[in-house]
């Protein structure tokens, strides 16, 4: 029995809709969507590929080949994915090509001329190669803070989780793919439930979509395991959900950008040899997604554990660990991550008001876009307290005046202002890094309340009081909606 297919995927010219207009219409809805027309002045599509459509894969060897990667062998299965394998991208490409020279009008979907077809994955081409301009992040995609923050600071520096020599592997969520015909991506939702975007630099693919309000009837009676790949015999007495799951189909052509939301659980198929460039990411718009896949993987950790609880001398601080080397991070790296974007936010804020002339600056496009960032981390911070907050016994706390003189934070501060600067069509009005602190000082916003933030509860306290000073300032009053107090 086949699955069931009932829709496609909306698409769009990206040249043709605003920014503000993707927001609403597919960010803020969490909608898939198909873009095009935003690939044309890209140097992948002219370097990475002949004129007839076809993957240059010499230019790869030649200009890339030393680079090691992670290759998938997509006819073997692995525990959830698909068994990797380690090699360099010349090795990569060698056994594509040997692969594809007499390849038979019968292969199956997993072997090509007898020998397993391969898929490169999760390459950190940019972050390897970053004076080559490959592309330019759409405008759409642009506030990035996921890829921000790991452009100035490690999500987790727990050496048991996260290797110190290995800069490349845990350095950001900016990936090449490149596989050929019949090579595939298993059942799966993106890593931190973020969104993500990929670009069809050649090739053609085949996804299939799955709301999230159906995701459970992808899983087991347990909801521990997932179904893996779709299109296999899926027992019903596993699976008793899985023949009411109702599918989405989209079709990608080169040169398209497919918008993948939030806790969409896709499975994605190579219907022709292919490059892709793909990005996960998050900002304000689908932080609570991030935060609620980080208490559903700490309430599996802390139950994998529980019978040791008695014994364990930390059993709060092994369940971070487990969750961390898990997820990829835990409450406390998530907690510092949005208290430096608030802190981000406010900066731009307290700028903002510096240089606009307009009484009514608080309304403009740019402040409500501070305002709306900053309205989501007070939420998260709300939810994250109602299950009794971080526990400062872990060490946990952020020295605001440290973080304010930290090079990282000056980078990540300008980061956002320029990425707000494109969005909104605003100059940058700034001369020096330092210049975007100035005003916090100023202002006094530190010394309102307290030089650190070690709880759920003083972060909350931190921004009521910033926006209170920065409204005081300035008859315009800034309001963030308070309707998750009681969450």
């Amino acid at each position: 029995m086949g699955i069931r297919i009932e829709g496609d995927i909306e698409r769009v010219n990206g040249k043709e809709v605003s920014y503000s207009e993707f927001v609403e219409r597919y960010m803020d809805k969490n909608q898939p969507v198909v873009v095009t027309g935003l690939m044309d002045d890209w140097r992948a599509c002219k370097d990475w590929v002949f004129d007839n459509g076809k993957p240059n894969l010499h230019f790869f060897s030649t200009h890339f080949g030393n680079s090691t990667v992670q290759v998938a062998d997509c006819g073997t299965r692995e525990f959830t994915d698909q068994k990797r394998l380690e090699m360099s991208v010349s090795e990569f490409v060698d056994r594509w090509l040997e692969n594809s020279v007499q390849e038979p009008c019968n292969a199956s979907i997993n072997h090509s001329n007898g020998h397993p077809v391969l898929y490169l994955k999760d390459w950190h081409f940019v972050k390897e190669y970053p004076e080559y301009l490959a592309y330019s992040t759409p405008l759409f995609f642009c506030d990035d803070w996921l890829n921000l923050y790991l452009d100035n600071y490690r999500m987790h520096k727990d050496s048991d989780t996260c290797q110190e020599n290995n800069e490349i592997s845990c350095s950001d969520y900016r990936f090449v793919y490149m596989g050929a015909k019949g090579s595939w991506t298993p059942l799966h939702a993106d890593v931190f439930r973020s969104y993500s975007w990929s670009a069809n630099v050649c090739g053609k693919k085949r996804w299939l979509f799955l709301s999230p309000s159906q995701h459970n009837l992808v899983f087991d009676r347990n909801m521990k395991g997932s179904v893996y790949n779709i299109f296999d015999d899926v027992s019903e007495k596993v699976f008793p959900g899985f023949t009411e799951t109702i599918w989405l189909e989209c079709t990608q052509e080169q040169n398209e950008i497919i918008f993948v939301p939030s806790g969409w659980y896709h499975q994605v198929h190579n219907l022709e040899d292919t490059i892709s460039i793909n990005h996960n990411w998050f900002n304000a718009y689908n932080l609570s997604w991030v935060w609620n896949l980080l208490l559903r993987d700490y309430n599996e950790a802390k139950g994998y554990i529980e019978d040791i609880r008695d014994i364990c001398d930390d059993f709060e601080g092994l369940c971070q660990r487990n969750l961390a080397a898990n997820t990829g991070m835990n409450f406390y790296d998530f907690f510092i991550f949005i208290t430096h974007f608030c802190l981000a936010n406010l900066v731009q804020l307290c700028h903002l008001l510096r240089d606009c002339e307009n009484p009514t600056w608080s309304s403009s496009a740019l402040a409500q876009h501070l305002a709306l960032n900053l309205q989501s981390v007070r939420k998260i911070a709300f939810k994250i307290n109602s299950i009794g907050g971080v526990a400062g016994s872990h060490g946990f706390f952020l020295n605001i005046r440290e973080t304010l003189e930290d090079p990282g934070f000056l980078n990540l501060c300008m980061g956002l202002e320029r990425t707000y600067g494109m969005i909104h069509k605003q100059q940058s009005c700034f001369d020096k890094k330092k210049d975007l602190l100035d005003d916090l000082t100023n202002f006094d916003i530190i010394r309102t309340y307290s030089s650190q933030i070690c709880t759920t509860k003083d972060l909350v306290r931190f921004i009521d009081n910033a926006i209170a000073k920065i409204s005081g300032i300035n008859s315009d009053e800034i309001v963030l909606p308070l309707e998750s107090d009681g969450a």
